[in-house]
């Protein structure tokens, strides 16, 4: 089988003025000889190599949370942490998610601007039977994104400094696809969503934002399109991401995973 070893990739994201490092990989086992996925597996948030770009000010930018929010906060991933591919795990499939939009129920509504914003809490989707705690994602002290824990069970993250979900931009939640010592990350299946999916994010007060799966994407990590994914939308959209890409010649992975959710209502 391919081996599957540690890369870093390095993403320079830019959101209300604000330059951040998206510092997310696909590592490998710990015991330094994991099984490589087979067919149809993803892969956990990759960062991409000499990848950088700047995003305007995003709009609405008053939704975002402070970081002083009550919500748990995600630990900086220590030196030697590592991921290993799901024992059962599929090897990636070379075609995309579905691109085609489903058909509109209407524009949701979001809260009006300078409104109360909670901090979204829990991850429901039950096209893949994700049902789970939500954390939040700051910055370390050198200005790169924190991920979450990759121990078994461990959630996915919102990013606080994009928009709170349901609040005009793209809320970006980064998961994990294995989980250390083996078994799969939350994001697992994330590749099996489809256009017309829903996805729920539970807030904090007990609110929630119901989201519409609109289409997926596959990206080079050499080409990742760093405006269509973080740049400003006038509305409240959501997006979903890890990696992808699995190539067992080099045991390394080429591919980010998109998921573009659309809000219905909140």
């Amino acid at each position: 089988m391919g081996k599957h070893r540690s890369e870093s990739r390095h993403l320079s994201l830019g959101v209300a003025g604000l330059a951040v490092v998206l510092a997310l990989w696909c590592s490998g086992d710990t015991a330094g000889t994991p099984a490589a996925p087979t067919a149809g597996a993803t892969t956990h948030v990759s960062d991409a190599p000499g990848l950088e770009a700047r995003i305007p000010d995003a709009q609405g930018s008053e939704s975002r949370v402070p970081d002083d929010a009550a919500a748990p906060t995600a630990r900086a991933a220590a030196p030697g942490d590592a991921a290993s591919p799901a024992s059962g795990a599929r090897e990636p499939s070379a075609s995309p998610v579905p691109s085609h939009s489903p058909r509109s129920s209407g524009p949701a509504t979001s809260p009006p601007a300078g409104a109360p914003v909670s901090p979204p809490s829990r991850l429901v989707v039950e096209r893949i039977g994700l049902d789970q705690d939500l954390m939040q994602l700051g910055l370390r002290p050198d200005h790169t994104l924190e991920v979450p824990p990759e121990g078994p069970g461990s959630p996915a993250g919102w990013y606080r400094g994009s928009p709170a979900p349901g609040r005009p931009g793209p809320a970006v939640v980064l998961g994990h696809v294995n989980a250390t010592g083996g078994g799969p990350g939350v994001f697992a299946d994330l590749h099996a969503l489809t256009p017309g999916d829903e996805v729920r994010v539970q807030r904090a007060d007990g609110t929630q934002a119901l989201f519409r799966v609109t289409h997926a994407e596959r990206y080079a990590k050499d080409a990742f399109p760093t405006m269509r994914v973080y740049g400003n939308t006038a509305d409240p959209q959501l997006r979903l991401i890890t990696c992808d890409g699995y190539d067992p010649t080099t045991g390394s992975f080429d591919e980010n995973l998109v998921v573009y959710a659309t809000l219905v209502d909140t």
